[in-house]
């Protein structure tokens, strides 16, 4: 457990945003470092070890906290968001592989009355690619010729494949090729930056969308801007909603 001197610059309404971090991997790292900027405070963070079935995730350590950042495993993210929904700490979760248990932490959520904005990729950079990625599957789904596939690319120490996002992304544009099975393939290997990709291959040609992330600072981005959009709200929401409705304000 650690604790940071920090001094943020304050939001546009002057609040200062305090923040835990559960899990300080490179992710949390990242957001840690970005957040002075963004008008937050890194008053705790809890790394895994720290945390074994969420056992210190107590009032006493969260007095003060208004939105806790879990990035951390998928057999701890449902404690995790459990323990704070009881002590009625918002959320933003970025950790991947629990959609399987969603309408179990929608319950939580709901029957707490805490606020969670959840995605598979806080890259506000991603979250238009999804855009992007629908767009272009409308101009190809009246096209038989073509056919739709996906790829992605990670580093060795990513243990989900296919990722989040590019499971995601299938969900994004499988409605338009709703008789078509899209292929998803996963590499993982060496120091590779997430990649990914949605292609339409033919006989004459192949198109490809990419995106392709530099670092994690988009992730951070986008997770402190969710942090700060979530506070003092109620509901579960999707990070794609949050830009949606921030867009629209």
């Amino acid at each position: 457990m650690r604790n940071s001197a920090n001094g943020p610059r304050t939001t546009d309404n002057g609040k200062v945003v305090n923040l835990a971090l559960l899990g300080y991997g490179k992710m949390g790292k990242a957001i840690a470092q970005l957040a002075p900027q963004r008008g937050c405070a890194v008053k705790l963070t809890l790394d895994i070890d720290d945390n074994a079935k969420g056992q210190a995730i107590t009032r006493e350590k969260f007095a003060g906290i208004d939105v806790a950042i879990d990035f951390t495993t998928p057999d701890a993210v449902v404690e995790n968001i459990h323990r704070l929904a009881e002590l009625g700490v918002n959320l933003v979760v970025g950790t991947t592989g629990w959609n399987d248990r969603l309408d179990e932490v929608r319950a939580i959520v709901e029957k707490s009355g805490v606020g969670m904005v959840y995605a598979p990729n806080f890259s506000i950079g991603v979250q238009l690619f999804y855009r992007a990625a629908r767009a272009t599957a409308e101009a190809f789904a009246a096209l038989p010729m073509y056919e739709p596939y996906i790829t992605e690319a990670h580093h060795r120490a990513k243990k989900d494949a296919p990722s989040g996002t590019a499971k995601e992304l299938e969900r994004q544009v499988k409605p338009l090729f709703k008789s078509l099975e899209i292929p998803v393939s996963s590499v993982r290997g060496g120091f590779i930056p997430g990649t990914h990709e949605l292609g339409f291959d033919s006989e004459a040609d192949t198109i490809i969308l990419r995106h392709t992330a530099r670092g994690r600072q988009g992730f951070a981005e986008g997770a402190l801007l969710a942090a700060k959009w979530v506070m003092g709200k109620k509901g579960l929401f999707a990070f794609a909603d949050v830009l949606e409705l921030t867009r629209k304000a």
